[in-house]
């Protein structure tokens, strides 16, 4: 489904972008349980910069939303905040159409536009941190922020009325609304966002974070979800997800194929809410690996079970592994449940994955067929270490 509403944000700004309720996956890995948006705004002074684009296939719609703004071919610049095809994909298409634009980039950037838009030499301008771009009675400032979640990434503030246009930094996968305060559950939405997106490069982040808090912002405007008018409320969050603060929660993920992994992770998830811990349980077999991702943002502790298949983790258990390994989350003291039926592996080969990580593995409980009272008894000790260690208690 298509959109071509406009709205105005300030004097000469505009959002021009597309809501696609429809796209169910990102990168063949990130779920999209209800859709997202490619958000491009319009800046009007004199001269009129386009900051970023739209995915591949929406380029009309693009056109059509700008056209009702200013007209296509009044563009001058077209800002790109980053390369990535969802906010890039169409700068081939407008600068076929608006012979006289430049592209605005990072220097890492115009590379990439080069190799990946064909973008010539000559059609490009390259800025770093502090440079602006005036338009007259409108001035833009442009912020490098490296690894955010790509190389070449920067963002773009609108001085005069204090907009921040920082692409995929505090954004959030999901059509609903226009504003953060029309979403009930922007906070939710963008934590999820954080975690799948933002986490791996947490360091980085909190670089560019910083460098946001200079700035006077009256508004971020991403290029994914809803606008913040109240950017104080993204600020604050982002300023708890980059620092890695935990609270005391433990994340359960498991896979069970007879039922003895998932005995034994009933016992651990009990013995954990007896001692006050707050526990989210997912079964990666079923799963969405979106939520899976917001939750280790924040966990302290995390339970890892899976039986023993072909020599090895069960494939989906291995999944998650890897992936908690990759998106580096604050995670201190984990715990491993498994079972196996005529031949061991999955604990070395999860101890292989969780080795690269910083992840203190208090335990590992491994088990022949059906846990015993004895193996039970022994998952209830370790889930009550567990409990004191994120407590702070131990």
């Amino acid at each position: 489904m298509e959109s071509f509403h406009v709205e105005r944000l300030a004097d000469g700004v505009h959002w021009v972008g597309v809501k696609d309720w429809n796209r169910r996956s990102f990168d063949a890995l990130v779920p999209l349980p209800e859709g997202t948006s490619y958000n491009a705004y319009i800046v009007e002074g004199g001269k009129t910069a386009l900051i970023d684009t739209t995915n591949p296939g929406f380029e009309e719609v693009l056109a059509r939303n700008v056209n009702a703004v200013c007209g296509f071919d009044a563009i001058d610049y077209v800002v790109m905040n980053h390369a990535e095809p969802d906010h890039a994909g169409a700068i081939a298409y407008v600068l076929e159409r608006c012979e006289r634009a430049k592209l605005i980039a990072t220097e890492k950037g115009a590379k990439m536009a080069s190799v990946m838009y064909g973008v010539p030499e000559d059609r490009m301008v390259v800025v770093h941190t502090g440079d602006t771009l005036e338009l007259g009675t409108k001035t833009l400032r442009f912020i490098e922020a490296p690894w955010v979640h790509w190389p070449e990434t920067m963002l773009t503030y609108l001085e005069e009325d204090k907009i921040l246009f920082p692409c995929d930094f505090f954004g959030c996968h999901t059509p609903r609304g226009m504003y953060d305060d029309e979403v009930e559950d922007i906070i939710s939405l963008a934590k999820r966002y954080f975690g799948e997106i933002m986490m791996p490069f947490r360091k980085m982040t909190k670089k560019a974070l910083e460098s946001v808090m200079g700035l006077d912002v009256r508004m971020i405007a991403p290029s994914h979800g809803p606008i913040y008018r109240n950017p104080s409320r993204i600020l604050d969050a982002y300023a708890r997800w980059t620092e890695g603060y935990t609270k005391e929660k433990v994340i359960v993920v498991y896979v069970s194929m007879w039922g003895s992994t998932e005995r034994m992770v009933d016992v651990m998830v009990d013995t954990l809410l007896s001692r006050g811990v707050q526990v989210c349980v997912y079964n990666l077999a079923t799963a969405d690996i979106g939520d899976v991702a917001c939750e280790l943002v924040d966990s302290r502790g995390i339970v890892l079970g899976t039986p023993t298949v072909l020599g090895g983790m069960h494939p989906v258990a291995f999944y998650g592994a890897h992936l908690t390994r990759v998106l580096r989350p604050p995670i201190e003291y984990g715990v491993m449940l498994s079972s196996y039926g005529w031949g061991r592996g999955a604990v070395r080969q999860a101890s292989d994955v969780l080795s690269h990580t910083s992840i203190d593995v208090l335990g590992i409980i491994e088990v022949n067929g059906p846990p015993s009272d004895s193996d039970l008894t022994r998952v209830k000790e370790l889930g009550e270490l567990l409990a004191d260690k994120v407590k702070g208690m131990a």
